[in-house]
């Protein structure tokens, strides 16, 4: 007769066969279907990351241009009806008036900005007055966007503490001056003519303000 410890001995050796056998078929199981994926995945194409337009930079303004000529030469900047409407519209406004026109630039700033837009630069005798006069009409908003920011070139709105009390004076950056996006109207941008901008002076006399293509 079989002993019992015997039989035990069989039964073990012929179950861990069955195991060892179901091991091993899972790990080969497991094996290709890695293999599989690692293939699908050499295979696929290489996902590239969406380019991201940078604030104030890439995308273009969809308004008028307006044309700025000054004795050093002319310059022509984009608007932004969408961010500034009522800014590019009051704007527009003033150039169609030919408002603009034998004025000076009163302010200049190296590395920071030069301004213009005060009618009493006409008059070379009141130049102590110069930067405080408007056309009398406010723009009436702040439109102060998060989109269109003081790179360099922009060209935005000067006011006295209340950006919608803005009037007809505006100024254009001569370098990016981010620490004013807050509380300034951005409503432009110089597309032509930067190395004009960065050659005039205080008093240079503008010749002519226009809108691009207006009669």
């Amino acid at each position: 007769m079989d002993k019992p410890d015997n039989l035990s001995l069989q039964g073990g050796s012929s179950m861990s066969v069955r195991i060892l056998t179901f091991v091993l078929a899972s790990v080969l199981a497991g094996a290709v279907a890695t293999s599989a994926q690692t293939s699908r995945a050499k295979a696929a194409p290489a996902k590239t990351p969406a380019a991201t337009a940078q604030p104030g930079q890439t995308s273009p303004g969809t308004g008028p241009v307006i044309v700025v000529e000054t004795e050093k030469g002319t310059f022509e900047f984009e608007t932004y009806p969408n961010e500034a409407p009522k800014t590019v519209a009051h704007i527009i406004g003033l150039v169609n008036k030919r408002f603009y026109n034998g004025q000076r630039v009163h302010r200049v700033v190296p590395g920071f900005v030069i301004q213009m837009g005060d009618p009493a630069t006409r008059d070379m005798t009141k130049q102590a007055a110069w930067g405080s006069g408007g056309s009398g009409t406010p723009v009436g908003a702040a439109e102060i966007s998060k989109t269109r920011t003081h790179v360099r070139g922009a060209v935005a709105m000067a006011h006295a503490g209340d950006a919608a009390k803005a009037d007809s004076q505006f100024y254009v950056t001569l370098a990016d001056v981010h620490r004013l996006d807050a509380d300034y109207t951005v409503f432009g941008k110089v597309i032509s003519g930067m190395d004009v901008v960065m050659k005039i002076a205080q008093p240079d006399r503008i010749v002519r303000v226009t809108v691009r293509g207006a009669k």
